[in-house]
């Protein structure tokens, strides 16, 4: 039984969004692109950095995506979905994946995965993810996603993105 359940609740918070988006750019994450195919068989890739790993046993790993995404009908009625974590030198790729105004596979090299979903080119690594179970919070929808095959690039550096930018070589 959750903790509101019970009435218990969060007091208000005493920052703005805009100090809550500073303070969690903080947090240095890796750089994923999400992809998947509808019915119809379009493609559909966005960039995302809320990617984590669940579990070891069954493998599962969650990542999010804002409630108003127009990509969220094939994410939430599709089987199957990849996430890309991008490689140190695939900035402009998610700077693509990213924009609203272009189309983003154009020219971009990848292959089907098991599932449908693109497996891009170059990322460090991939996984092929069953469309297991989401939650709505907030304005935010969690995927997550019960890993079927998975791949990575032995010594591959990734992309990092801290406080805003993007970050692509890093000090030992």
């Amino acid at each position: 039984m959750s903790l509101s359940a019970l009435g218990l609740r969060a007091q208000a918070p005493l920052f703005s969004p805009p100090e809550f988006r500073a303070a969690l750019g903080m947090f240095a994450t890796g750089v994923t692109i999400v992809t998947t195919r509808t019915a119809q068989g379009h493609l559909i890739g966005l960039t995302a950095n809320s990617f984590n790993s669940v579990s070891l046993d069954p493998p599962l790993v969650l990542w999010s995506l804002s409630r108003q995404a127009g990509s969220m009908p094939s994410f939430t009625t599709g089987s199957h979905y990849a996430i890309n974590i991008l490689s140190a030198d695939q900035q402009e790729l998610a700077k693509r994946f990213a924009s609203k105004s272009m189309d983003r596979f154009a020219g971009v090299a990848f292959e089907e995965g098991f599932g449908g979903a693109p497996l891009l080119t170059g990322a460090a690594a991939t996984f092929e993810c069953f469309n297991r179970s989401r939650y709505e919070e907030g304005d935010h929808v969690i995927f997550v996603g019960e890993v079927e095959r998975c791949a990575h690039r032995p010594g591959a550096s990734p992309l990092l993105f801290h406080g805003g930018k993007f970050y692509n070589e890093h000090s030992l």
